[in-house]
C-alpha cells in the first residue's frame, strides 16, 4: 500500500485541530447565548436571549479571521482567533445589536398584527424585513473579519446589496444554518463540540464569495 506522505497527514491533523479550536472558543465566547438556549425555553426567555445575542456576535467575525489566516498558512488557531476577536468585538456588537433589535421589533409586530384584518398582507412583509435583517448581519460579519477597518455603514450597505443580488449564495447559508439550529435542538453537544465549525467554515467561504465584488475592488485600491 502507497504510504500517505507526512505533509497530508499535517495537513488533516492541522484541520481538526482548527475545528476543535474554533468549535471550544466559539463556546467560549458564547457562552451566555449557548446557556440560555440549553437550559431555558426560547418562547419565554427570548428577552434574555436578545441581550445574549449581541455579545455572542463577535465569536462569529474571530471565527472567521481564523479560518482565513489558516488558509495563508498561519497554525496558530488560537492566536489567530484571539487576534479577530480583538479587532472587531466592538463592531460586531453594534452589528449584532442592530440586527437583534431589528427581528426582536418584528417579531413583536408579528404578533401583534397576527388576528388584525390587514395580516395577511402586513406579516410576510414583516418576514421579508426579518430575512434582509438576518442576511445583512451574517454577511456584515464576514466582511468585518475580511475588512476590519471597514465602516460599519459602508459594510452594512454592501452586505444587504450582495446578499440580494446573490440570493442564491445567501439560501445557501441559511440552509447549512438552519441544519445546524436543528441539530442543536436535538444533540446539542453534537452541535456545539463537532459541526460548529464547519458549518461556519460553509457560511465563511460561502459569504465571502458574495462578497468578492467589494474585496477585489479593495485590494485593488490598496
Amino acid at each position: 500500500m502507497k504510504r500517505i506522505p507526512h505533509d497530508t497527514w499535517a495537513t488533516i491533523l492541522g484541520v481538526v485541530y482548527l475545528g476543535l479550536m474554533v468549535n471550544l472558543f466559539v463556546l467560549l465566547a458564547a457562552l451566555p447565548l449557548v446557556v440560555l438556549l440549553v437550559t431555558t425555553d426560547p418562547a419565554l426567555s427570548w428577552p434574555s436571549l436578545a441581550v445574549a445575542a449581541p455579545l455572542a456576535a463577535p465569536a462569529l467575525p474571530a471565527a472567521f479571521t481564523a479560518f482565513r489566516e489558516f488558509g495563508a498558512g498561519e497554525t496558530h488557531v488560537i492566536r489567530s482567533f484571539l487576534r479577530g476577536w480583538r479587532s472587531i468585538w466592538r463592531k460586531a456588537m453594534l452589528l449584532g445589536l442592530a440586527g437583534t433589535a431589528v427581528i426582536v421589533v418584528v417579531l413583536v409586530d408579528v404578533r401583534a398584527m397576527a388576528d388584525a384584518a390587514a395580516s395577511a398582507v402586513i406579516v410576510p412583509m414583516l418576514g421579508i424585513v426579518a430575512v434582509l435583517t438576518a442576511a445583512t448581519a451574517l454577511v456584515s460579519l464576514v466582511a468585518l473579519a475580511e475588512a476590519p477597518q471597514a465602516r460599519i455603514r459602508d459594510i452594512a450597505k454592501a452586505a444587504l446589496y450582495l446578499s440580494l443580488r446573490r440570493w442564491y449564495l445567501t439560501a445557501v447559508s441559511f440552509l447549512v444554518l438552519g441544519v445546524q439550529v436543528a441539530l442543536f435542538t436535538t444533540m446539542p453537544a453534537i452541535a456545539v463540540g463537532l459541526t460548529c465549525a464547519p458549518v461556519l467554515y460553509v457560511v465563511w467561504a460561502n459569504s465571502r464569495y458574495t462578497l468578492r465584488p467589494v474585496l477585489e475592488l479593495e485590494e485593488a485600491l490598496a
